[in-house]
């Protein structure tokens, strides 16, 4: 008799599942997007290419004396509207959050005033004051006309300033009050002044939610400096018109400010980038890499893919 002896082991394994094959999903509506985006991009250079356009006119005269000029008083113009809106926002800010129920509502009317009027408008009434106030006498220390006084940097100044002071009133109010209370109980409990604490506390604190709207607001001010050629004050977009008219090209020219324009923008978004940067230190363990990090890691991990391996023999 004979005995059918069964050779497969007893602890083998039961076969697995197979392997699933993942299918991406397709996107058409992307496709179709960036059709779309496309065919509109082709258009409008298209248009522009067949409209009568000096486009020779733009390099000619992209580094005149009277634009390079124009845009060096672009860039003082905006420092120091924005130097005035920062301290007069910090002020505005501490002005707000006080105990004190007539310095809150003295900020409280200031910001609602200038906010709720048009730049443009502010700068106008002042370069039209001289129509209300014929001399301005400041007692012992100075006394001039007014048309004399009010010149068009003095008004662009005063205008774009005093304006932007009311915006970083509540920006600053804002990053003082993401401080935790806390924060400031502490320091008064070591004996630390009030002043000492804003400065010393609450302020490098601040600082993280302050610079990234405060950037903004500088690319902001860079652009609205343009509204200062209605005051006659010649900045970038004053110099190109002027040079617009007497040249023949007033169209060419408004592409030659708009390209400077963004040319600076450029430069102080990468200036404001680098600036949150290093305020977000305190915030994260790691920051992220930089554009030029991920570039130089791209580049060094492709050089070491070419290099040749050896091989055993």
């Amino acid at each position: 008799m004979t005995v059918d002896i069964d050779k497969t082991p007893a602890d083998t394994p039961p076969a697995g599942p197979e392997a699933i094959k993942a299918i991406p999903v397709r996107h058409y509506g992307r496709y179709v997007s960036a059709v779309v985006a496309i065919a509109l991009l082709v258009g409008v250079v298209y248009a522009f290419s067949q409209g009568k356009i000096n486009w020779d006119a733009i390099p000619d005269y992209f580094f005149d004396d009277r634009i390079l000029d124009g845009v060096g008083k672009t860039l003082l113009l905006t420092v120091l509207s924005m130097a005035i809106g920062i301290v007069g926002g910090i002020l505005l800010a501490v002005m707000r959050l006080s105990k004190n129920p007539v310095t809150s509502s003295i900020a409280w009317f200031y910001i609602w005033f200038f906010r709720g009027t048009p730049v443009l408008v502010q700068l106008i009434v002042w370069f039209n004051l001289g129509l209300v106030f014929e001399y301005i006498n400041l007692g012992p220390f100075y006394k001039d006309e007014w048309s004399d006084f009010m010149t068009p940097f003095l008004t662009a100044l005063l205008g774009l300033g005093l304006n932007e002071a009311a915006y970083m009133a509540e920006i600053c109010r804002a990053g003082l009050l993401s401080v935790d209370e806390g924060q400031t109980e502490a320091s008064h409990a070591l004996g630390m002044s009030h002043t000492k604490t804003l400065r010393r506390i609450v302020v490098p604190q601040a600082m993280r939610v302050i610079v990234p709207p405060t950037g903004n607001e500088v690319i902001n001010m860079l652009k609205t400096t343009s509204l200062v050629s209605v005051v006659q004050y010649p900045e970038l977009l004053r110099a190109a018109q002027d040079i617009g008219q007497t040249s023949g090209a007033p169209a060419e020219m408004l592409f030659l400010a708009a390209a400077w324009y963004l040319l600076l923008t450029s430069v102080f978004s990468i200036g404001q980038y680098y600036l949150e940067r290093y305020y977000a230190r305190g915030s994260s363990r790691s920051l992220p890499a930089t554009p030029f990090q991920k570039i130089k890691a791209n580049v060094l991990s492709l050089s070491s893919r070419s290099k040749p391996t050896g091989g055993t023999a």
